[in-house]
């Protein structure tokens, strides 16, 4: 028998007959504050629990369901979160994580569809391959993490903190990105042929200093007052981007078309490379 005690005060809160929590059915179970730290709960069944505050420090959640489950201000630092499934097609179902602490957890090809992370902190944390279509990260902590060929469209980014992320190949179409830090942060791509994905995306008032964007595709994206100070655009599909009064300083424009590109009181002229039409007005 296994005893599932409350991190704080030891109180059992929960029996399980059996010798491992492998592929354990802990469905829609009372516990908030547990201390499930260290333990293998790979094939577990955690839908619709409250594990509020819990304590999953370095758990292993290997394929794990967590949909619907309730698991704010959780703790799940280094946690393996490996193709587990949090997500759901309806926002209400999802888990919700809302300032959980998954700094250099495990996410690789998990279903965060839907899932709220707002002031979450991912810093380190790996999201390869996941899919983090709809996903609310307002004001979340995700600097440095691995998030290469992940599905982040119509994802909420709005004021998180992507420093040094690594987005490459991935898909932020219609992302909302308003006042997001991307400062040194790799949306280009990892093969010859690749880009990453930002069309539809908005990055007004974004902080994209020393961003690597070579070749992404951001057709119709919203960079207004924007900073792309440093940032490298070559070969970046730029069509229909709106750049109203973003700061282009040292930003290289290496063979980008900007014919229909909105340029009007950027500083275009402190940017490189930038082969900007001569019809083209109110620049700086």
């Amino acid at each position: 028998m296994i005893e599932i005690r409350h991190r704080d005060s030891g109180e059992v809160l929960a029996e399980i007959e059996r010798d491992t929590l492998v592929g354990a059915d802990l469905r829609d179970m009372r516990l908030d504050g547990a201390d499930l730290s260290g333990l293998d709960l790979s094939s577990a069944d955690l839908s619709a629990s409250d594990l509020v505050g819990a304590r999953l420090h370095g758990s292993c959640l290997r394929e794990a369901i967590l949909v619907g489950a309730q698991l704010r201000a959780a703790d799940l630092a280094e946690a393996n979160l490996t193709r587990a499934r949090l997500g759901a097609e309806r926002p209400a179902r999802a888990a919700m994580l809302n300032a959980a602490r998954l700094a250099g957890a495990d996410l690789s090809g998990a279903d965060l569809r839907n899932v709220e992370l707002r002031q979450a902190d991912l810093a380190g944390a790996t999201l390869a391959h996941a899919d983090l279509r709809g996903a609310d990260f307002q004001g979340a902590n995700l600097v440095r993490t691995r998030a290469h060929r992940a599905l982040l469209i119509k994802a909420n980014l709005a004021e998180a903190d992507l420093s040094g992320a690594d987005l490459r190949d991935s898909h932020l179409n219609d992302a909302n990105l308003t006042r997001a830090r991307l400062c040194e942060a790799d949306l280009g791509s990892a093969f010859s042929d690749g880009f990453t994905v930002l069309n539809l995306a908005n990055l007004e008032g974004a902080d994209l200093r020393g961003a690597r964007l070579c070749h992404a595709s951001a057709q119709d994206a919203n960079f207004r007052y924007a900073d792309l100070t440093d940032a490298d655009l070559t070969d970046a599909v730029l069509g229909g981007a709106i750049l109203h009064r973003a700061d282009l300083t040292g930003a290289d424009f290496t063979r980008v078309e900007l014919a229909s590109v909105t340029l009007e009181f950027a500083n275009v002229s402190k940017a490189r490379n930038a082969q900007v039409p001569s019809y083209k007005k109110n620049l700086r």
